[in-house]
């Protein structure tokens, strides 16, 4: 099972994620987020990461195309996020230019899960709670009802996200044992403030589990 672990926003957390042998670390490009980070210091957690065995993923919400493009271009982004309502259309414009797509989908019912034949050119699926109107598309601390992924029929690697936690990996192991988990406030110690030690516990539970 393979780890993301979204919202990272300095060195000291990335050397932690790369030392846990964690795949991928999220940086959000969304104004909304307590999470959010700036181009620059995106570009500046890229450059380290090109020395490292980890790969930076950019995370977005509906963002502009042309603009995300030149994020993609200017801070060399091989893997992209799309946290919205982006649609097929949007997904292969990005494949056009060589990136790797994680398409969110939102579940709190079976139907849910119909929305991702809405998506065939993404590389990756990446399972959330549905947020409600005045919650953020991601990072709300909160889990949808697993079971529904019992009945996911798809080809596509994918990712389990949503109230991820050392409490309830064991659990995600047993019974879901997704391709891989997405995390972020299971891994902070306030809202937004990453934890070395919680990664480390994280990271040594998984490996247990």
């Amino acid at each position: 099972m393979i780890t993301k672990i979204c919202g990272i926003q300095n060195k000291d957390t990335l050397i932690c994620c790369e030392k846990n042998k964690v795949n991928f670390f999220g940086m959000i490009f969304y104004p909304n987020s307590p999470r959010n980070i700036s181009i620059k210091n995106a570009n500046i957690l890229q450059n380290i990461s090109k020395d490292l065995s980890i790969n930076g993923v950019g995370v977005f919400v509906n963002k502009n195309i042309n603009q995300l493009e030149k994020i993609i271009k200017k801070i060399k982004l091989k893997y992209v996020q799309l946290h919205g309502s982006e649609d097929e259309e949007y997904i292969k414009t990005l494949k056009g230019i060589g990136v790797k797509v994680i398409k969110s989908i939102s579940i709190s019912n079976m139907n849910d899960l119909r929305n991702i034949s809405n998506y065939n050119s993404s590389d990756y699926f990446l399972f959330d709670y549905k947020p409600m109107n005045n919650e953020l598309p991601g990072g709300n601390a909160k889990s949808f009802d697993w079971n529904i992924l019992k009945n996911l029929n798809t080809n596509k690697p994918w990712f389990l996200s949503g109230g991820i936690s050392i409490k309830n990996i064991q659990e995600i192991r047993n019974d879901i044992n997704p391709f891989g988990v997405d995390l972020s406030s299971g891994v902070e110690k306030e809202l937004g403030i990453k934890d070395n030690h919680i990664i480390n516990n994280f990271i040594d539970k998984l490996k247990n589990a």
